[in-house]
């Protein structure tokens, strides 16, 4: 009796051993695939922020730095890029806009003829800033690269850093002139006969210009 007590201690004691080596190999395993997913997740690239975290800045007439970015940290994404559509890093230029402007105030503000001239600011300020954009976003100077306000100044964009990048033109471009043009004019159009807000229009460009028109149903 007490031998066979005996052997099935000893194989109560062996069925826990194996027991706790299964656990522990389980636990290793969740734990080598959890630093494989958390390695996989900080490998990708940062995603952009939130297109609806746009900032307010006022600073007619004048450029704010609102950020500094290390070289090459952002990259321009090209929708279409032979007809010249590219968006921003939004994570980098999510957009701002001046609070001065407001759905209030439109009529005497972006709706009013001259307002852009003045509140844009001189080319040589431009020019400065336009350069350490350039280099944050990996890009050399061109003729056809438009230092572009994300938020349009027609539609209450703010002079900041926050809201300009450098736009790459499309293939054969002589021009700084490219379709996002066509869009802010069509928004700024839309907002002043009050058939699109203000908001609306600042929130679309921001997000997407390619396809703001049609969200709004332009």
């Amino acid at each position: 009796m007490n031998a066979f007590r005996l052997l099935a201690s000893a194989a109560a004691a062996a069925a826990l051993a194996a027991a706790t080596a299964a656990c522990s190999a389980a636990s290793l395993g969740t734990a080598i695939a959890d630093g494989r997913s958390a390695a996989s997740a900080s490998a990708q690239p940062s995603q952009p922020a939130d297109p609806g975290q746009v900032k307010e800045v006022h600073s007619p007439s004048r450029v704010t730095v609102d950020e500094q970015l290390p070289a090459g940290h952002c990259r321009a994404r090209a929708v279409d890029a032979a007809a010249g559509k590219y968006l921003p890093d939004h994570a980098c230029t999510p957009g701002a806009v001046d609070p001065a402007v407001t759905q209030a105030t439109i009529d005497s503000t972006i709706c009013r003829a001259g307002y852009t001239a003045s509140v844009r600011p001189s080319s040589a300020a431009m020019a400065q800033v336009k350069a350490e954009s350039l280099r944050e976003y990996g890009e050399s100077a061109s003729a056809t690269t438009e230092y572009d306000h994300l938020v349009s100044l027609e539609l209450g964009g703010a002079n900041s850093v926050s809201n300009l990048w450098p736009e790459p033109n499309r293939t054969g471009a002589t021009g700084t002139t490219n379709p996002k043009d066509a869009v802010e004019n069509a928004l700024h159009r839309a907002v002043c006969a009050h058939t699109v807000t203000l908001a609306a229009a600042q929130t679309a460009i921001a997000h997407d210009w390619t396809t703001a028109l049609h969200v709004l149903g332009l």
